[in-house]
């Protein structure tokens, strides 16, 4: 059974991807914290601000099959010239996405990107592997097609991470988790201009926004 939260067709906002159409697949449950206010400070990540607690969210549920979840995402892209593309995030993909629905999903003619923390082992036939590592969670995938740091973390910091045969690098600014995603975010401004200083000073790596909340949309 693959428990989603949410299931959504809409614009990648940030990295390499940005821009493109996506249906995202958010699946439940992540390894680094339960998803309850109660227990972030006690998380190994304590920054989230994403919901992907239950399936109760918009196209959620539970599918007892590779097959039927696959339909489901695939009814969400439109019927319109394109490669159709879905990004399986979470919460924690890996805890659930395996080679069955990817083959599923590769049936359906989709695209298959991922976006995971790096914790656990990815499965074969993913197309487009983002890997964003978190605090001092041990990061177990060592190639990825783009690893994205959310910037700073001080258990985390880009150094920790040049091993990571990627390519593309990026840093995205973080965010204020209490503050809501539009409006003033000073945390998040400040964040900002050390990510751009750390990039000047550091080419290899890219500033990435998160164009989807800067145009507001999902």
């Amino acid at each position: 059974m693959y428990r989603v939260k949410e299931a959504f067709y809409t614009l990648q906002g940030e990295g390499a991807q940005a821009g493109r159409a996506a249906v995202f697949c958010r699946f439940s449950k992540c390894n680094l914290w339960t998803g309850r206010e109660k227990d972030r400070v006690s998380a190994v990540c304590d920054f989230c601000d994403t919901d992907f607690v239950g399936t109760d969210g918009q196209n959620g549920g539970r599918f007892e099959t590779a097959d039927e979840l696959a339909r489901h995402i695939r009814s969400l892209w439109p019927e319109a010239p394109g490669r159709p593309y879905v990004v399986c995030t979470g919460g924690e993909p890996l805890l659930q996405l395996d080679e069955a629905l990817i083959d599923a999903f590769h049936r359906a003619g989709f695209e298959v990107g991922v976006e995971t923390n790096g914790t656990l082992p990815a499965p074969a036939g993913i197309d487009w592997l983002c890997v964003s590592p978190k605090a001092d969670a041990p990061v177990v995938i060592e190639a990825c097609d783009e690893l994205k740091l959310v910037y700073p973390q001080p258990l985390a910091m880009p150094e920790r991470f040049e091993h990571i045969r990627a390519r593309h690098y990026f840093l995205s600014p973080m965010a204020s988790p209490s503050l809501p995603a539009t409006g003033d975010d000073p945390v998040k401004q400040s964040n900002t201009r050390k990510a751009t200083d750390y990039c000047l000073a550091h080419p290899r790596w890219r500033l990435t926004l998160q164009m989807h909340k800067i145009i507001g949309i999902d």
